[in-house]
């Protein structure tokens, strides 16, 4: 085993990459950061019937978005090429027939109506049948059969599998960095296939080679793949091989904590759990992305980091550097994590309050002159969650309001504020460096030679301006709409409010 870490993300290109196995490739990149290693990106795609195209594609620009790409691996290169399990089918068998040869794996000549009839028979006795030690001497196989018909099976092409001999009696037992020790029973393991009829191997065989021959030394995935671990032990046992530290991360929960959370569930809350946007190639279905719903990768890699990790601070704001300082695998729970999307929109509301305003505005208010743009940005920033609700703020800041917030009317419209208002009109025209400051101290000087209290009349001025009660700083949003449109605006209040 080499001394430094090495870790690997290796999805499947059965569709689109799940948000929960984004996490996965965020702690494995995390920890080669960490630690001075090396982050690789393997595909393993020996399922070759749940082979979606596009899907790679898609694997490869998600990461690039979030920051985590891979050192090694797919669309790099390496020592290690190449790192499509498709395209690495020969050297399977070498490592399957190796197996044959020591004894710890043998053919299957089986047929499927063979297992099925065997099935059957099992399931009429009231138990589930097993390929394991206890039937695999009752069926067609190269540990049940004399050597020469097994010659003449294989000289005759029949077709056969190649199926892991597990021990009748033993235990596996490993240490989890997340769980710690796992122990397991042999007789719970059933006598898994390495090899399929059509010469590729299954993902537990393919998994355990690429990960040893890529000197792998940390293996970091999802729970649901923690049953499998006790046979990867054994395929590392069979082999003579050290295997490597194996960390299980928790589930990502729905948002309510009740289950694994499902694309279902996203549907039904409106909100995505795909990094990007994804067009399935058959229906042509869209099925909704971060990305595309306004989410920031800083923020996406902030929310993703804290579904089972926590730093032990009260800190929650981690940039990808400081995420790279605090990560440690010791730090992740094993209970599963809630998919909190209001703390997703949280983490962005904050990262979009450290944007740069003058490159929001040149991205989402394209049509605006700069300076401008940059004025709608800071008045909006603190109400928006995703930055392309800043065209909408704007559209709706531009129109002219049509109903009046009648409960601030009711308390606060008399006799004097009326007054104020006309006077606010009147003196307005002549203000004529038309800014925040500038305004605000031509209102303050009309109203205190009237003897109106300032504070008395300005809700009821944001009314005559918005129709609503509250709103962004009135005095900017005055400088924004203009000296025209803002007495226009105040005179058709004047025009609707009730008469006095």
């Amino acid at each position: 085993m080499p001394h430094s870490v090495r870790v690997r993300f290796a999805p499947s290109p059965t569709g689109p990459l799940h948000i929960g196995g984004v996490r996965t490739a965020l702690y494995n990149f995390l920890l080669a950061r960490k630690l001075g290693g090396t982050f690789i990106l393997r595909i393993e795609d020996t399922d070759q019937a749940r082979f979606v195209p596009g899907a790679e594609a898609y694997i490869l620009e998600s990461l690039a978005w979030l920051g985590i790409s891979p050192d090694e691996g797919i669309g790099v290169g390496g020592p290690f090429e190449p790192y499509r399990q498709s395209e690495r089918k020969t050297m399977y068998k070498a490592y399957a027939d190796e197996l044959i040869q020591s004894g710890k794996a043998y053919y299957a000549f089986d047929t499927s109506e063979e297992l099925d009839a065997m099935r059957t028979t099992f399931e009429s006795q009231g138990s589930a049948f097993q390929y394991n030690a206890v039937t695999r001497v009752k069926l067609r196989n190269s540990l049940a059969l004399s050597k020469e018909e097994v010659d003449q099976l294989l000289a005759n092409d029949t077709p056969y599998v190649i199926r892991l001999k597990v021990p009748a009696k033993g235990e596996i037992r490993f240490q989890d960095i997340i769980r710690d020790w796992v122990h397991v029973h042999t007789s719970s393991i059933d006598d898994k296939v390495l090899m399929k009829s059509d010469g590729m191997p299954t993902y537990h065989l393919a998994n355990v080679v690429d990960d040893h021959i890529m000197q792998i030394t940390h293996v970091i995935r999802g729970e649901e793949w923690l049953p499998s671990a006790p046979l990867h032990i054994l395929l590392y046992q069979a082999f003579g091989w050290n295997p490597p530290h194996f960390a299980h991360l928790p589930l990502l929960l729905k948002p309510e904590g009740n289950g694994k959370l499902s694309k279902r569930d996203a549907d039904l809350g409106g909100f995505p759990v795909f990094p990007l946007e994804w067009k399935d190639p058959q229906t042509g279905a869209i099925s909704k992305g971060f990305k595309q719903e306004g989410y920031l990768p800083e923020a996406t890699l902030n929310f993703l980091a804290f579904l089972g990790w926590n730093p032990g601070t009260e800190q929650e704001l981690f940039s990808l550097e400081d995420l790279i300082e605090a990560f440690s695998l010791e730090r992740i729970n094993k209970a599963g994590a809630k998919f909190d999307v209001k703390k997703a929109q949280w983490f962005n509301e904050q990262y979009l309050k450290q944007h740069d305003a003058k490159e929001l505005a040149a991205t989402y208010l394209p049509s605006i002159e700069m300076e401008k743009g940059e004025a709608y940005v800071h008045l909006f920033l603190d109400r928006i969650t995703f930055p392309q609700q800043l065209e909408q703020m704007v559209q709706e800041f531009s129109g002219f309001p049509e109903n009046y917030d009648e409960s601030v009317l009711a308390s606060k419209w008399n006799a004097e504020t009326k007054q104020a208002l006309e006077i606010i009109v009147a003196s307005l025209p002549l203000c004529h460096d038309w800014h925040a400051d500038q305004i605000k101290q031509t209102i303050q000087e009309c109203l205190d030679q009237a003897g109106i209290k300032m504070g008395k009349v300005m809700q009821l001025f944001r009314v005559a301006m918005s129709g609503k009660g509250a709103g962004p700083d009135l005095m900017i949003s005055l400088e924004l709409w203009g000296k025209d449109q803002v007495l226009a605006r105040l005179n058709k209040a004047l025009e609707k409010f009730p008469t006095i």
